[in-house]
């Protein structure tokens, strides 16, 4: 797109006479086609639309099968964990060989387990958005059961994610992974406009920032496992990654905190009981069977779960492409857009965690779609959206690594913003197109 588009579609626009620093921003930028994002203007009766009728349907019946596949896998997996020793008995290992071939099939459990367990997570999750059934007690009452499993606090968390999907990419209203700005990071102010952009930004500005913000290989990856073994823990107990406004130490445990209504207190304390009853179970395993036990079985795969639960959804959320908006700008649709499809390893995204990488734009769309009505929700959506649907081809190992090192922070006051590297660069410039639409949301009950 040429300066001089860009320019004529700002003053065709109503009031473009006060618009002196976009004609001026206008005249200095050229953008690729690459570069730019033309920011949706549909509204959620259209998503919704687009969406064939069948596809709302609930079963709780067909919704169980999955739990019992998942609980089925489970079983097998801890079976054959507490075989290992007489599976090994069977073969003449010496005394270093039967350690390591133990050692690795544990492993190999712990990390299948919690595959597995992810995959239950998922089925929990849907219960808090009523995917899982038409009733809401029965979404309720499995979706108590399974998170309490997994330790997690199912209505506090229920709630919270639901206001990030009341508010996803708003920068004040989204609950989790809220883009930094250049401030809140302490990074230097900008020294050039192309810099305050983060197109052309000059090479010698572009050095000064990567010396400034980047860090070792070493030091990069011992953040990366930091994020992934205690992100969610640590979201639940303290807030990490959500709203820096909210009070400090805001929790997921707490019935007064800010993130639930008074009228949420019963749910939270029931929600608080179910993770206790969990831990005293897990003590009482420990009592009887010793700590050691406990942590090879369960504490293990769990972590397991928390790593594929914070890498997914990181991933989801956070993209160079994906863009945050401004309460000037955000419309419910404009944020259901604001994700990215992917494929997880195969074949283990579409059937051991249930399609959630590969089907997050129609969840985003629709929350209340369950999982197997997903995919052709999905091939709907990407007809009907052509280049305004979001998929990365690419292996989300790498895309993680790119994302964690390259979405660094994003400048504020921006109306849509996109995160910059470390070199402040950005990957899009929003293009707003006419006729945009305002969407108050009420259509979408």
């Amino acid at each position: 797109m040429s300066a001089a588009t860009l320019r004529q579609r700002i003053v065709d626009k109503p009031g473009a006479a006060d618009k002196a620093e976009l004609l001026r921003e206008a005249e200095d930028v050229e953008l690729t086609e690459g570069q730019k994002f033309v920011v949706p203007n549909f509204t959620v009766k259209q998503l919704l639309d687009a969406i064939p009728a069948h596809c709302f349907k609930r079963s709780a019946f067909k919704s169980s099968l999955y739990v019992l596949q998942d609980f089925v896998l489970l079983a097998a997996l801890v079976y054959g964990a507490y075989h290992i020793d007489s599976f090994l008995s069977r073969f003449n290992l010496s005394s270093a060989a039967h350690t390591i071939a133990k050692v690795s099939l544990w492993f190999a459990y712990q990390v299948a387990a919690g595959m597995v367990g992810t995959g239950v997570w998922v089925i929990a999750h849907e219960c808090g958005h009523q995917a899982y059934s038409e009733s809401k007690a029965i979404n309720n009452a499995v979706g108590w059961v399974l998170h309490s499993i997994l330790l997690v606090p199912y209505h506090s968390w229920r709630i919270s994610h639901g206001r990030h999907h009341a508010a996803t990419g708003h920068l004040t209203r989204d609950e989790v992974f809220v883009p930094r700005t250049r401030e809140q990071l302490g990074i230097q102010a900008a020294k050039t406009e192309e810099e305050k952009k983060g197109i052309n930004v000059p090479a010698w500005r572009q050095a000064e920032l990567r010396e400034a913000l980047e860090e070792s290989p070493i030091g990069a990856l011992y953040g990366a496992i930091v994020h992934q073994l205690f992100g969610w823990p640590m979201y639940l107990i303290r807030n990490a990654s959500g709203q820096l406004w909210y009070p400090k130490m805001t929790n997921h445990f707490q019935p007064s905190s800010i993130i639930f209504k008074p009228s949420h207190w019963y749910q939270i304390v029931a929600s608080d009981i179910g993770v206790f009853l969990t831990f005293a179970a897990l003590a009482t395993f420990a009592y009887y069977r010793g700590f050691a036990e406990v942590a090879m079985v369960y504490i293990a795969p769990y972590l397991w779960v928390n790593h594929w639960l914070v890498f997914i959804t990181f991933l989801q959320h956070t993209d160079p492409v994906l863009p945050h908006y401004s309460e000037k700008t955000w419309t419910f649709a404009r944020g259901a857009l604001a994700t990215v499809d992917r494929n997880c390893l195969g074949p283990i995204g579409p059937y051991i965690f249930h399609g959630i990488t590969e089907t997050h734009v129609a969840h985003h769309t629709a929350s209340r779609i369950p999982h197997y009505n997903a995919w052709e929700a999905t091939e709907a959506l990407k007809k009907f959206l052509g280049p305004h649907y979001q998929y990365n081809p690419e292996n989300m190992i790498v895309s993680f690594w790119k994302s964690h090192r390259n979405c660094k922070y994003i400048e504020a006051g921006e109306d849509v913003a996109f995160y910059r590297n470390y070199s402040g660069v950005a990957q899009k410039v929003a293009v707003v197109e006419e006729n945009a639409v305002s969407d108050s949301g009420v259509d979408h009950k």
